[in-house]
């Protein structure tokens, strides 16, 4: 599999109500950090996050966490 773009070297910080999002993980995405359907003809799948409750997400968008959807540090390294 190709690697996937990235969008930014640091995570996006976010407020998220509860329901279901869609995490970009082609890094293609023009709605960074969710998919807006860029990865359509790639080997790339986004990711489903469920939000149960109102509460603050850090969301990967260098795309090279070990822990889709969630920052894990990875853009550090690049």
């Amino acid at each position: 599999m190709p690697d996937p773009t990235i969008a930014a070297k640091e995570p996006a910080i976010l407020d998220l109500e509860p329901g279901s999002y869609y995490w970009c993980a082609c890094g293609d995405s023009k709605n960074q950090p969710f998919c807006d359907g860029a990865h359509q003809g790639t080997e790339f799948v986004p990711v489903e996050l469920k939000i149960e409750q109102a509460r603050k997400v850090a969301l990967c968008l260098c795309k090279r966490t070990a822990k889709p959807p969630f920052c894990d540090g990875a853009h550090r390294k690049l």
